[in-house]
């Protein structure tokens, strides 16, 4: 059964966040460090034999990457206009549905019993691709009366994104190959990072907290469970195993938030990174649910 030790870690970040804004709000800067640190220790998790094998079946990570790209920014646009959320948090839900897959996904297979190798190769390839698709979704969807800067989004999501990641799986499969105890070291690091980007998020927006309304709450639920469920529906209906069904409904509904957070921090407004910020405590609880289901499955 699942320890939910990562969702203690950002209950304890946001506590320290609200209680010490003072303090964590000086560390916003350092936000996409962080963030960069995260996607390195992913990086460094990724053997490259798993995602060779999961190549002699190309429709599978097809299919995940490509409604990854499509359920969720989709989702995102009709939850914002369902629930008519404020102004301010429009920009955020749709650089939210925008983002690749999300960096807790892989453990969460592993404790579902779902290919793991295909969650990894998912991840990576979703994670790349968002160097040129989430900006040009956000482009897309977002109102046009906001201004959107595409070259630096990419920018950024090439430098937090694809920079760290790369450099992770080259020393991690050149280099340090045979010393698995030190690598073991840095899926927790990433959960760590990962909680307090989650707390200095909640620090930002002491007085913006009365925008989090249910209908925000409701929404960002939906748009988790909804992406899960859809796209487990979908691969049942293309008759892929069980394993699979599970690893790309995984892969769909759980949206790397912490690059969503960032983006929104750099780019936009503050109150712009909330639905991130809320997605990725609310993702983590919906994960615990999906283990308990599936562990035995």
């Amino acid at each position: 059964m699942l320890k939910p030790n990562f969702l203690f870690l950002i209950i304890f970040f946001v506590s320290l966040g609200l209680l010490f804004s003072e303090f964590f709000i000086l560390l916003k800067s350092y936000i996409p460090l962080f963030l960069g640190i995260v996607m390195f220790g992913m990086g460094m998790t990724i053997n490259l034999s798993d995602i060779k094998r999961v190549f002699n079946k190309p429709i599978w990570f097809l299919t995940a990457t490509s409604m990854q790209f499509t359920i969720m920014p989709i989702l995102a646009v009709l939850i914002i206009k369902l629930f008519n959320i404020e102004f301010e948090l429009v920009l955020g839900f749709i650089i939210l549905g925008s983002c690749p897959g999300g960096t807790a996904s892989n453990v969460i297979t592993y404790l579902c019993k779902g290919n793991v190798a295909l969650s990894i190769t998912c991840t990576i390839i979703s994670t790349f691709l968002s160097v040129l698709l989430t900006p040009f979704l956000i482009f897309i969807l977002a109102n046009k009366s906001i201004q959107i800067d595409f070259l630096k989004i990419m920018q950024s999501t090439f430098l937090i994104i694809f920079l760290p990641t790369i450099s992770g799986l080259i020393i991690k499969n050149f280099i340090f190959k045979k010393v698995t105890n030190f690598l073991l070291f840095f899926p927790k690091l990433s959960e760590i990072f990962i909680a307090l980007i989650i707390g200095i998020i909640f620090s930002l927006n002491t007085d913006n907290l009365f925008l989090v309304s249910y209908g925000l709450i409701f929404g960002v639920i939906l748009h988790n469970l909804i992406g899960l469920l859809l796209a487990y529906y979908i691969s049942s209906k293309l008759k892929y195993p069980k394993d699979i069904r599970k690893t790309i409904a995984i892969e769909v509904g759980m949206q790397n938030s912490g690059l969503g957070m960032t983006l929104a921090l750099l780019h936009f407004t503050k109150i712009s990174s909330l639905p991130s910020a809320i997605f990725s405590l609310w993702h983590n609880i919906s994960a615990i649910c999906l283990v308990y289901l599936w562990k035995k499955k």
